[in-house]
């Protein structure tokens, strides 16, 4: 498996992790309507595919920005590109999420935003919800908060070379983060800005260089951090405190550095298979799936709770499945034509 085969698999896999997070409650709530049975999966951290995504992130920025390192206009292009990535399928996200507030909201599991929530939420700017949460309006938007800040410390550093721009990237984040443990909690966005979680950024950003440098893994090795990383999030499923934010990373934040690690350190030297080539296709459209299961998953409830509640298991196979069809039908028809249309009109 090459590298960029590896990464894309991954993203794959950590964009399905989190839609497996979001459907088990609605499939428990199917269940308990109905008096069927159903047994929720804890055997990971589903919410981790979030910490792989971000040391993906870092990973890739690195590895991607290989022409724009030390130049001058290189902030600018960066920012218009990675807006260019971002904001069209987010911004249709969010919008559809609150039209669909205003003509469904029962279909919905949250409070009418008042206008403050709304324009923080489309400019990426952490603010508190209505419930009282950091969150924007269409919730899964975290994320992307955390990337926005991850990116423009990232384009702001272009101007230096590959390693000042990891180096400085890493002591910001890092300063954010010891502000806040050590003098928090900090105002808004700092606060916010300031959680252990934007670490896995500098963490991917140090295994783009040392792939750089030379580092890779092949054979027995590299399926051995693998397993390690595999291991460290079943321990994370159950060991007691670990959803708070340090032991968090800790555990998540390392198995997920150690499979993109593995991920990322083949010597690509042979053909994917195409089970393989399959999976990176998803991955592709791994940014859809982490915004557009919702919808399926909403969806798709509705459904079965009208004509077959008492399937919970099905309802599960069911809207995972509409989350990877749709997902990629989006990719191809939506998000990767508004991304070069954008793009396009940026950097004119």
């Amino acid at each position: 498996m090459s590298q960029l085969y590896g990464i894309q698999v991954l993203r794959a896999f950590a964009a399905f992790m989190v839609a497996v997070h979001h459907v088990q409650p609605d499939a428990l709530a199917l269940a308990q309507r109905s008096g069927a049975s159903f047994t929720p999966s804890y055997l990971v951290p589903w919410m981790a595919g979030v910490d792989i995504f971000f040391v993906v992130s870092g990973f890739i920025m690195v590895h991607a920005s290989g022409e724009l390192f030390g130049r001058k206009d290189a902030p600018r292009l960066f920012l218009t590109r990675r807006l260019a990535r971002i904001v069209p399928l987010y911004w249709a996200a969010t919008t559809l999420f609150l039209l669909a507030g205003l003509l469904l909201p029962g279909a919905l599991n949250s409070a009418a935003p008042d206008l403050g929530h709304i324009m923080a939420s489309y400019l990426f700017w952490p603010a508190v919800s209505s419930a009282g949460l950091v969150q924007p309006v269409y919730s899964l938007g975290w994320t992307l908060n955390y990337e926005m800040l991850f990116y423009a410390l990232f384009g702001a550093a272009l101007i230096l070379p590959r390693a000042a721009v990891v180096l400085v990237v890493t002591l910001a984040l890092a300063v954010l983060v010891a502000t806040e443990a050590l003098s928090g909690p900090l105002p808004l966005p700092f606060g916010f800005w300031g959680q252990p979680i934007v670490l896995e950024f500098a963490a991917g950003m140090g295994l783009a260089l040392l792939r750089r440098h030379g580092f890779r893994l092949n054979g027995g090795p590299r399926w051995l951090v693998a397993a390690l990383g595999v291991a460290i999030l079943l321990l994370a499923a159950w060991l007691p405190g670990a959803d708070a934010p340090w032991m968090s990373f800790m555990l998540r934040g390392s198995a997920a550095v150690l499979l993109v690690a593995a991920a990322s350190s083949g010597s690509g030297n042979s053909a994917p298979s195409a089970l393989v080539r399959g999976l990176a296709g998803l991955g592709d459209a791994s940014y859809a799936l982490y915004l557009v299961h919702p919808f399926a998953i909403r969806a798709l409830r509705e459904i079965f709770a009208r004509v077959a509640p008492g399937w919970p298991g099905l309802y599960v196979l069911a809207a995972l499945s509409a989350s990877v069809v749709a997902s990629v039908l989006i990719y191809r028809w939506f998000e990767r034509p508004a991304t070069r249309w954008l793009r396009t009109r940026l950097e004119a």
